[in-house]
């Protein structure tokens, strides 16, 4: 009898396989294959697709030989990953170009153009989310006006995950919670059919839209002889990146929170009612009847990603170890290198320095990068409080949750003591309890507990809360006093 599941994470920075073992409730294997990340035009953040599905097809096979487990053990196969991602693809299901990714910034001018032919509100009200950077609307109209030969070859628009499902043998459909970020969908889960007037959109662009734990159909031939899986394997449908991590994290009870240290930051916060507002985002949590409000900022690891190549590739952890020698809050940082999402919503924002003078370094630079975003999580917790949703339970996962400083600097930031979820590999975890949910090996939604082990909480250090509160306050200020002058950079990069 099938005892194992395979989860698999389509990330920014690499492509993420795990092999669980359902009856024990651990993890056996994992591999991790890097992606990369094109950025070929300021505010441009692409993906090529034929790439992760080589890293599919290379972490499956790393995961069974790692872990000597045979095929006909593994039970279920299930994808997650970032998203709205964007793949257009043809009537056979190949990607007709690179996938554009959830923070690129290209379509300003459509944004704009939607946000003034749509009613906000009624917009807001139907999808749970405004005309931002996040929909994927305004990109379809880019690429109708900026690549017209692409768009006369794109039958249908899928997300990240959803496409690795189609190449590994099922049809063209696309997750729930890529349907509603998308903001193509509804709260209710039917079309808006506003918005596909607003951008000239065929009713039969996004394909069957499918809830998690749904079966999307079944391992192909060829997948099976790529990947050395069985034929007919069951793929079953998982979700957003960061609604399965916070799934498998145990966020689960009206107030439980999560922040999701990844390429992008994401915050997380579980209710029992649609919580809806035109700053953040709205997902709907796995099990059925819970909702997930959420903000996604446009970057966090990538931005010390970038930082360490500019430093020369240096270590991270010999980074942290200049860092936590400097002092706190001496440089603001404004973290807006791909424009911004939630809570602000303007993709031509641009990422500065403040408050360099020559007696500082790398060190003091890469601690105000940790810093900006700690204040861009301390921004939605804001938010959140003036919604009256409650926050009690703070964890934090994903990897930069690795990084003992890094932890340290958003306790402090965030006031609030912050408990690590020990070995947690992310939504990639989430995946593979989400298939075995999808294939009956576990009885019900409620059975992420046993997957998890909380570390001892990240506690404030009094004597940085108070100084971390004015450095805050100072980046509000800044980051309101820059605006205009990104703005203006921003227009004159533009062809």
């Amino acid at each position: 009898m099938p005892e194992f599941t395979i989860g698999i994470d389509i990330g920014t920075t690499g492509t993420k396989t795990v092999l669980v073992d359902i009856g024990r409730a651990r993890i056996v294997a994992q591999a991790t294959h890097d992606a990369q990340l094109f950025s070929d035009a300021p505010g441009h953040a692409e993906a090529d697709p034929t790439q992760w599905l080589r890293n599919v097809h290379a972490g499956i096979r790393d995961v069974l030989a790692t872990s000597g487990v045979t095929p006909d053990r593994i039970g279920a196969l299930s994808t997650t990953g970032m998203v709205p991602a964007v793949v257009p693809v043809d009537g056979t299901g190949a990607p007709v170009r690179r996938a554009l990714l959830q923070n690129d910034a290209r379509a300003t001018a459509e944004i704009t153009e939607l946000q003034h032919a749509l009613d906000a509100e009624t917009v807001l009200r139907a999808t749970g989310s405004a005309v931002t950077q996040q929909s994927v609307a305004p990109t379809a109209l880019w690429l109708q006006r900026h690549e017209p030969d692409i768009w006369s070859r794109t039958t249908h628009l899928v997300g990240s995950y959803d496409w690795v499902l189609m190449a590994l043998g099922a049809p063209a459909h696309v997750e729930l919670n890529w349907a509603l970020e998308s903001g193509l969908g509804t709260i209710t889960g039917e079309r808006f059919e506003p918005m596909y007037a607003a951008a000239d959109l065929s009713a039969e662009l996004v394909p069957a839209v499918l809830s998690p734990g749904t079966r999307a159909g079944a391992l192909s031939v060829a997948a099976a002889e790529a990947t050395g899986l069985r034929p007919g394997l069951p793929l079953i449908v998982g979700g957003a990146d960061h609604v399965l991590s916070a799934y498998a994290a145990g966020i689960n009870a009206e107030g439980d929170w999560l922040v999701k240290l990844g390429g992008a930051g994401d915050i997380l916060v579980a209710a029992e009612q649609p919580v809806i507002d035109a700053r953040l985002y709205l997902d709907a949590h796995p099990v059925p009847g819970r909702w997930l409000p959420n903000g996604c900022m446009a970057t966090s690891g990538s931005l010390i990603r970038w930082f360490q190549t500019l430093s020369g590739g240096i270590d991270l952890v010999a980074l942290d170890d200049e860092a936590d020698t400097r002092k706190p809050g001496e440089i603001l940082c404004l973290p807006y290198f791909l424009g911004e999402k939630s809570p602000l919503h303007d993709p031509d924002l641009r990422g500065a320095f403040v408050g360099l003078d020559l007696a500082h370094n790398r060190a003091d630079m890469y601690r105000s990068v940790l810093e900006a975003i700690a204040y861009g999580f301390r921004h939605h917790t804001e938010v959140f409080a003036s919604m009256g949703v409650p926050l009690h339970r703070a964890l934090v996962t994903n990897g930069g949750s690795r990084s003992v400083l890094w932890k340290q600097i958003l306790a402090d930031v965030l006031g609030t003591p912050l408990s690590p979820i020990v070995g947690h590999p992310g939504a990639s975890l989430g995946a593979a309890v989400i298939a075995a949910v999808g294939t009956g090996l576990l009885d019900g939604w409620d059975s992420t507990a046993m997957f998890q082990t909380v570390g001892e909480p990240v506690v404030p250090n009094p004597q940085n809360v108070d100084r971390y509160a004015e450095a805050y306050a100072q980046w509000r200020e800044l980051g309101d006093v820059l605006t205009p002058i990104s703005h203006r950079i921003a227009r004159k990069a533009r062809p």
